[in-house]
Formats: C-alpha cells, structure tokens, sequence
C-alpha cells in the first residue's frame, strides 16, 4: 500500500521541553555514527506528543540525528504504526480485522466507525473528534472481537457496546478499557477451571486496565509526565519530568 505524507502539514515542530530531553537522552544509547538507530524511537514520541507525525517533526528528527530527510520519510511511511494524517483530536480508533475478530464480529464494529465516525478510514469525523482504521492482528485473540483506542485496548465488544464506548468518549468520559464483558483479563469468561490458586489476591482489574483507570486518560499523549525520564545507561538515576 503507498502511504503519502498529507496535503496539509504544519509550518514547524519542536518537542516539548520535556520530550527533548528525553529524545536526546535515547540517542545517547548509540555510539558516535548510529545515532539514526533512535529513529523510531524519535519518530514515535513526536507522534505522541502531536498524535500524528507531521512532515516538520520527521525534519526534526532527521536534523537531530544527522540524517537526510529522505530517510525519514522511508522510516515514517513503511511501519503503519506511524499516522501520516491527522486523527481525532479525541480518538483514533484502530478496529483488529485479522481471522479471530474477522470471524467474531470485527465487520459490525467498523459498521458503527462508518456510521458515527465517517465512511472511510483515515477520514475525520464532521467534529473533528474521532478517526478510525482497520489494522492487523493486535494480539488480543482470546478476547475477539476487539479495538485499540489510544494505548489502551478495549476487547469482548458487540457492536451496542462499541457504540456506547464512543458515546462515552465524545461526552467527555473515559470508559475503563479490557474485558467489556465481565471476563478477567483472557481467562474463560466462565472463570478459571484451572490453577484456582491464582484467583486469590486478585485486584478489581488486570494491571493494564488498572494503570488505565490510575491515570484516568485513556488517550494521554505523552508529554514527559506520565514515565520518568530514565537514563539507566548513563549510570544516571531516573528521574520525573517537571
């Protein structure tokens, strides 16, 4: 599939105080002359902090890694977890079409993307607020059909489900992402048959989901704020971002 940097693009980018002390941070790891290993790295915190990566922000990193811009360009339009155009400003949903949600439902899912969001992918909705694709497997099999919403994924969904999950989002709630069906994280929906030992001590929540709902923002970019900013290969301490 040709993937091409959208029409429209911003005058320039910087990263964030934070994220560019983090950026530099990465580079460190690599000797004089590979510091274009970082790229992938780079590129994905400025599509963090910006939620899609704009041909500025590939410019960017290109300059702080000494690299030609064509090698960038390369970088950002071969891996399909880059976003060459702009998303929901607050959801870009990714639904998994691969065989286990292809058989469990994944067409009724992107039939409500179509119908609340736009008929297309990569398409805004009419407020700007949400975007959708269909990508490939996310790993999540036992928990078909399921979609990626920011960081956190959300699994177990019927298409009502999934509607109400994007009305929540647009009236400004954060629904508590995993399992949308009662079932504990990927174990039989039924409960465990097995190894009963393990359900004692249990928490409310898979540590995924509960670091979801701790933070309470299913989609927070990453601005340096939410993981300290660790240098463990400079011997260095890690230490939060201000």
């Amino acid at each position: 599939m040709l993937r091409r940097l959208h029409h429209i693009q911003p005058d320039d980018f910087a990263f964030t105080p934070a994220n560019q002390a983090w950026a530099e941070a990465q580079i460190t790891k690599y000797p004089e002359g590979r510091q274009a290993s970082a790229i992938i790295a780079l590129l994905w915190r400025a599509q963090e902090q910006e939620g899609w990566l704009t041909r500025p922000a590939m410019e960017h990193v290109a300059d702080m890694l000494g690299m030609d811009y064509i090698r960038a360009y390369e970088v950002a339009s071969f891996y399909f977890m880059f976003q060459l155009q702009p998303v929901g400003s607050v959801a870009h949903i990714q639904v998994c079409g691969t065989t286990s949600c292809m058989i469990c439902g994944a067409e009724d899912l992107i039939g409500v993307c179509r119908e609340k969001i736009a008929p297309n992918p990569h398409e805004l909705s009419p407020d700007g607020k949400f975007s959708w694709e269909e990508v490939e497997c996310l790993g999540a099999c036992t928990n078909a059909p399921m979609a990626q919403i920011g960081k956190d994924y959300y699994e177990d969904l019927t298409a009502e489900r999934f509607a109400e999950i994007l009305d929540e989002f647009a009236a400004g709630k954060v629904p508590v992402p995993g399992p949308q069906n009662g079932r504990y994280a990927a174990e039989p929906l039924a409960g465990l048959t097995s190894l009963m030992e393990y359900e004692s001590g249990r928490t409310q929540y898979n540590a995924s989901v509960q670091r979801a709902v701790d933070i309470g923002d299913t989609i927070k970019r990453i601005d340096g704020t939410e993981v300290p900013l660790s240098t463990p290969w400079l011997g260095k301490p890690g230490k939060a971002a201000a």
